[in-house]
């Protein structure tokens, strides 16, 4: 039975580091091999650090994938949904790599994340880093808690992570998107408090959420709160953490699902609105700079991802003895 990266269904920490790299040309056998051995590096780390609760996630991006692994792709990968709609827009950028790591202490976010660019070296370009943090008890940096409609225990990994019976070759890997969102705070703070509960559907300090007929159809909880034909809540697994510095500040959104579907009909939602043109308010006030779609694989395939290639040159048999050093 493949096992899931555990990062991907990890309760959260308290600093990030979000790596996105681009693949150079000729590389793909060098960066096989150098991405299966990613979670024993995240492994090491993680036991030398203990108190840290270290984890990291390795994703491969949609348009790299059949290069990354041309015996087969994810059955539902697809291009991130581009939209827009008047000024709400959701773009879409293109990165090969994508590798999250996250910990209760920045220092060792720095750490992992040096060796992790070591490691792959000249094959990849890092193209984005963002270094996030846990603000106060969870919130973004609008004041309201994020997250709240997460799944809880087990019940994560059964939203996460792709079932065998849907597709045996990729099980336990799980779907991921990402956008990094920029907040206009000093419009945001311009709003009385009563108006900002009304934009997000819910109180901003004892986080309780405003019962359905007391919403606004525009309120972030009612563009987001969708149901499936059967009358089944629909959710994804929200990893996302705030960033930010004086001058810009945001949210780096990631979500994990085992299928894009649920995450494309909530972005439909907050960007399109309903047939009445109900958009989402919160849109006014924030805007996505990025958006990216990725796979993250299992455990038991990356172990084994090098293996397609016959031989290599010894060069990153070298990285990982400097490594372990």
């Amino acid at each position: 039975m493949a096992r899931e990266q555990f990062g991907i269904c990890a309760e959260a920490n308290l600093h990030g580091n979000y790596l996105l790299f681009n693949a150079l040309d000729d590389k793909n056998a060098f960066i096989r091999a150098a991405i299966s051995r990613l979670p024993q590096l995240f492994e090491n780390y993680a036991e030398q650090f203990s108190e840290a609760n270290l984890i990291g996630v390795v994703a491969i991006g949609e348009a790299y994938w059949d290069e990354f692994y041309p015996k087969g792709r994810p059955a539902l990968l697809s291009p991130f949904p581009t939209m827009n709609s008047d000024d709400r827009v959701a773009p879409s950028n293109t990165y090969d790599i994508y590798i999250e790591i996250r910990s209760d202490r920045a220092d060792v976010n720095h750490i992992v994340s040096s060796k992790v660019c070591q490691l792959l070296g000249d094959s990849v370009e890092l193209v984005e880093q963002v270094q996030a943090f846990r603000f106060l008890d969870g919130r973004d940096l609008t004041g309201f808690v994020d997250g709240t409609e997460n799944p809880q225990g087990i019940h994560r990994r059964e939203v996460a992570l792709v079932k065998e019976l849907d597709d045996s070759e990729f099980a336990a890997g799980s779907y991921l998107h990402t956008q990094r969102y920029q907040h206009n705070l000093t419009l945001w703070n311009s709003l009385a408090e009563h108006e900002q509960e009304d934009v997000y559907g819910r109180t901003k300090l004892d986080n309780i959420e405003f019962a359905s007929e007391e919403k606004a159809l525009t309120a972030h909880t009612k563009r987001t709160s969708l149901k499936d034909e059967q009358g089944k809540s629909l959710e994804i697994l929200r990893q996302s953490m705030p960033y930010g510095d004086m001058k810009r500040k945001g949210l780096f959104f990631v979500s994990y699902c085992a299928s894009p579907k649920p995450f494309e009909l909530m972005l439909k939602s907050m960007i399109h609105g309903d047939a009445h043109g109900n958009s989402d308010h919160l849109l006014k006030f924030t805007q996505a700079e990025t958006g990216s779609a990725f796979f993250a694989p299992s455990l038991t395939f990356l172990a084994n991802v090098a293996q397609i290639d016959v031989e290599h040159d010894g060069i990153v048999d070298d990285k990982r003895n400097e490594l372990s050093e």
